[in-house]
């Protein structure tokens, strides 16, 4: 942890006005600003490079974890959440995290060599594309794009949207989820397949931006694919395994977001508390009226429950797995996004007029923790599988009063 705290405060916090200044100049959809491929160069030089990943029985040749636990890079991923492009430098961002834990635990060795390594290198970036913006994608059941196999390939045909990533000047694959057999089961229907992004037939219909801020070059996408064919050995463990996939992928996906909540949340609270020092109403300082220090001091205590939390989250995955974690994981889920967004909506009324423009980031700010509230799976989800392994516990005792 020591290390990346030196190495942000050495070489990323000194780069994001270059950055900035760079994005200013060039197409941020088409190139990267070049201070951005120094800093990683740099982190990946110091051995600072896909902490993200615990060790486990899928390390090999293609992958060997640096050996965090998840309790251990929860305080490190919160360190790189202070600055929005802090964790690609690290090569920990996602989708991209996500979408190598698959592979690494469920992909080929051809899979792995031709998608995997690049991704593992920091030459790539890939995006995730399930959610569709014809049917209530929060049901997974009612995913209809359309996997068919035709002899040694798959010819895909459906619409996705919000798939980060997928416009990034580097993004070289999909990991998509789709249909293969609707007769089947309800959780056999679903498989997930690779596809290339140059792959012809796959169109980007357009960006999707988030409250105005376009999050160029990584961005939000819809995606279409018409009779995209891809060779049947990009299918991902075979046909009707998406729902195991997706419980594998989305576990550690979610808690990444929380532990870089909790940066938000302090970075938000720290703006809150600097501005409201530094401006006097009615005669004294903003921060000595009762309002406000009866929100920085739940702001505190909702900071320290969040990072608990999520530090017990980390722990139940690490010693009993992702799907025996996936209460604290649901609970850390719903709990975070939304105390991360009344603390910075404080201090968006702490800033007055300031706070909804662009001049202190947190409208941006706002922008990127309300996002988070749907992000692998909206609110509602989470509460519902948490409220029903909570009514289980009662179940065998029948309807007592």
């Amino acid at each position: 942890m020591e290390r990346v705290r030196a190495f942000m405060d050495e070489h990323i916090v000194p780069a994001v006005p270059v950055y900035h200044d760079q994005s200013a100049s060039i197409d941020r959809w088409a190139a990267i600003p070049p201070v951005f491929d120094e800093l990683k160069e740099k982190a990946r030089a110091a051995g600072l490079w896909n902490l993200f990943m615990p060790p486990s029985e899928h390390d090999d040749a293609f992958f060997t974890s640096v050996g965090l636990t998840n309790v251990e890079y929860a305080p490190i991923a919160e360190l790189m959440g202070r600055i929005s492009f802090a964790s690609e430098v690290f090569n920990c961002m996602a989708p991209d995290t996500g979408n190598f834990e698959v592979l690494h635990r469920y992909g080929t060795p051809e899979q792995k060599q031709r998608f995997m390594v690049p991704l593992r290198d920091g030459k790539t970036r890939s995006a995730f594309l399930m959610t569709e913006p014809a049917v209530a994608s929060s049901d997974a059941r009612n995913i209809q794009t359309e996997i068919r196999r035709d002899g040694g390939d798959y010819v895909i045909n459906g619409r996705k949207w919000w798939s980060s990533g997928a416009g990034h000047p580097r993004c070289d694959f999909f990991i998509l989820m789709g249909k293969t057999d609707p007769e089947a089961a309800a959780y056999r229907q679903q498989s997930m397949i690779l596809v290339p992004r140059a792959t012809p037939g796959v169109t980007l219909v357009r960006h999707l931006p988030v409250f105005g801020y376009d999050h160029a070059p990584h961005g939000h996408f819809e995606v279409a694919l018409e009779n995209v064919r891809v060779p049947a050995e990009y299918m991902l463990l075979g046909e009707g395994r998406g729902f195991e996939i997706a419980q594998g992928r989305l576990g550690p996906g979610r808690i990444h977001h929380t532990m870089r909540n909790i940066a938000t949340m302090e970075v938000a609270l720290e703006k809150m508390c600097r501005r409201l020092l530094s401006r006097r109403t009615f005669g004294k300082a903003i921060a000595e009226h009762s309002v406000w220090e009866e929100r920085i001091a739940r702001a505190r205590c909702e900071i320290e429950m969040a990072r608990l939390l999520c530090l017990k989250a980390a722990h139940r995955m690490d010693t009993v797995g992702n799907k025996e974690a996936r209460a604290e994981i649901a609970m850390i889920k719903i709990a975070a996004p939304r105390m991360a967004q009344q603390i910075v909506d404080d201090a968006i009324q702490a800033h007055g007029g300031g706070g909804v423009s662009d001049d202190f980031g947190l409208a941006e700010l706002w922008a990127n923790t309300r996002i988070v509230r749907l992000t692998d799976g909206p609110d509602e989800v989470h509460e519902r599988q948490l409220a029903r392994m909570e009514l289980a516990r009662y179940a065998d005792e029948g309807a007592r009063p």
